[in-house]
């Protein structure tokens, strides 16, 4: 079987090593890849979002199923294109990925069907918005409408920071046109969870929940960023919560999806906020998050390309989703300056590291070297049977590995520890 995965980040790393367990995967082709993921795939210089060329590149190497990755070619119908020619895709068609790339959509589906979210108002032009606050209790949430690369939402403490995030978003448009409407809602408060959930448009299966950290800085203080490490369980999520979700969340979502003519199929993140009056949706995804992806699929003991090719073929229900019962751990390593201004260029030395996976987010080969080429550089992901071992393991290959301007949190995993120990 020959494979192509689109996208070129240390979330397509991780998809590849797991896809390569199967031993009837014979090829895989990463478009475009990166330098380091060249190392298990076939790296193709064709871009995430170029829908054409990647669909003439899948014909002409007859390839058999295509894993599409990244938001921006789902939102833009890559699903469709490849479908269209005949290659099976697993990844939500440009219907169903609006739920992700417009958050009017989701936060209105939301409302509709009695999905439990924060309370929030719309609005496509700047003046509306900024009369809205004017009558605003603070701390509140500004978010891009669109696609911004998981950078498009603002915390603002107080008026000044809110009228500040929308004229940066609708009038600077600091996010291209993803800004020109923008979805002002209420700050909630409680435990963040993530839960990436497979499904077939009928059967939801979620996966093992986990906990990111968006922030730049330890503390969780700095700039939002794409996410600085993540861990794997959340130990705030429950199985009595993860009940309740699925009972008023999970499936609802997905029979609204349904309903609306919209069905999904592949795999939807939940972003979710734990709070005193229940767990309430943040955000969806309409793919696999980055970098929780690093820790859950080293978590997986079932076998991802049959689940993939059962959530494209209509058939999860039958379809085994086991996880093993111990912890994961990922640390991002970044380019000191993300997620703004940093330099790139830097050879990475990782020959050291032992007992770890290190997923390449943003690296290129350069005169037979591995060097840096992005923000986001590295995720280095350890498993054990604790998470306590997990995040020691993690940071432990860290420290093994170098590159000139390397930047990372020191505290990964550190609300996690504190919440089990209680």
């Amino acid at each position: 079987m020959k494979i192509m995965v689109v996208g070129g980040g240390g979330r397509e790393h991780a998809i590849i090593k797991k896809l390569k367990e199967n031993q009837s995967v014979t090829e895989i082709y990463a478009l475009p890849g990166n330098g380091g993921i060249a190392a298990d795939a076939i790296c193709v210089d064709i871009g995430s979002k170029e829908i054409e060329k990647i669909v003439e590149f899948a014909k002409a190497n007859a390839v058999d199923f295509a894993v599409v990755a990244p938001d921006d070619p789902l939102v833009l119908g890559a699903v469709d294109a490849l479908e269209a020619k005949g290659i099976p895709c697993f990844g939500p068609d440009k219907k169903a990925a609006i739920i992700e790339g417009s958050k009017s959509f989701s936060k209105h589906l939301m409302k509709k069907y009695n999905i439990p979210t924060a309370d929030f108002e719309v609005f496509d032009n700047a003046e509306s918005a900024l009369k809205y606050l004017e009558n605003c209790s603070f701390p509140i949430v500004i978010k891009a409408d669109g696609l911004a690369l998981g950078k498009g939402v603002i915390i603002a403490s107080d008026r000044q920071q809110a009228q500040a995030a929308v004229n940066s978003m609708m009038r600077d448009k600091k996010f291209g046109d993803s800004g020109s409407t923008v979805v002002i809602e209420q700050f909630l408060t409680g435990p963040e969870v993530s839960v990436l959930a497979f499904t077939d448009g009928k059967t939801v299966k979620p996966m093992i929940s986990s906990m990111d950290h968006k922030r730049a800085g330890n503390g969780d203080t700095g700039l939002n960023t794409g996410g600085m490490g993540t861990v794997a369980p959340n130990p705030f999520y429950t199985d009595e919560i993860a009940e309740r979700c699925m009972r008023e969340i999970f499936l609802p979502t997905i029979n609204a999806m349904k309903a609306e003519g919209r069905p999904f199929k592949g795999c939807l993140y939940f972003g979710l906020m734990l709070t005193p009056d229940g767990p309430r949706v943040i955000e969806y995804n309409c793919r696999f998050g980055d970098p929780e992806t690093q820790v859950v699929l080293p978590l997986l003991k079932s076998d991802l390309f049959e689940i993939m090719q059962a959530c494209r073929n209509g058939a999860l229900e039958n379809t085994a989703v086991e996880f093993c019962n111990g912890s994961a751990a990922c640390v991002v390593m970044a380019s000191k300056g993300y997620p703004e201004k940093y330099e790139t260029g830097f050879e990475i030395d990782m020959s050291g590291v032992k007992d770890a996976y290190v997923f390449v987010a943003g690296a290129r080969i350069s005169d037979g070297r591995l060097v840096t080429s992005g923000g986001r550089v590295l995720g280095v992901t350890a498993v054990s049977d604790t998470l306590e071992k997990a995040v020691q393991n993690a940071y432990e290959q860290v420290k093994k590995i170098s590159f000139a301007n390397a930047y990372y949190r020191d505290d990964i995993g550190a609300r996690a520890l504190s919440a089990l120990k209680q």
